[in-house]
């Protein structure tokens, strides 16, 4: 069954504030770390992410990253897919996804 693709801003609109915004919390950012390392860049499901939160915190966390650009949302009915942006991200603001491929499970930067 093909999904309805809930889309974010155009690649050129991407706003540092907002994308700052969004990774400023520890659970996005989270996730934006583990998709920043994965280079398949497959679609993952919501679920597939170690949060521990509840499932309604976990859907405002992914649409904050969708309405910043961050991700692409795939609504299937009864799941969602989440698929990193990274070639607008990179075409954007280059070296942001090394920089979160580089953070630590921790929250902080491997020196």
């Amino acid at each position: 069954m093909a999904g309805m693709n809930l889309v974010g801003p155009e690649a050129d609109a991407l706003d540092l504030g907002a994308v700052f915004r969004a990774l400023a919390d520890e659970h996005r950012r989270s996730v934006m770390t583990e998709l920043a390392a994965d280079r398949s860049d497959s679609e993952r499901g919501c679920n597939s992410f170690n949060l521990p939160i509840s499932k309604q915190t976990q859907t405002h966390h992914f649409r904050v990253l969708r309405e910043a650009g961050l991700i692409d949302e795939i609504d299937y009915g009864n799941r969602k897919g989440i698929r990193l942006r990274r070639a607008d991200i990179e075409k954007r603001f280059p070296g942001l996804l090394t920089l979160l491929g580089a953070e630590s499970p921790g929250g902080t930067a491997s020196r």
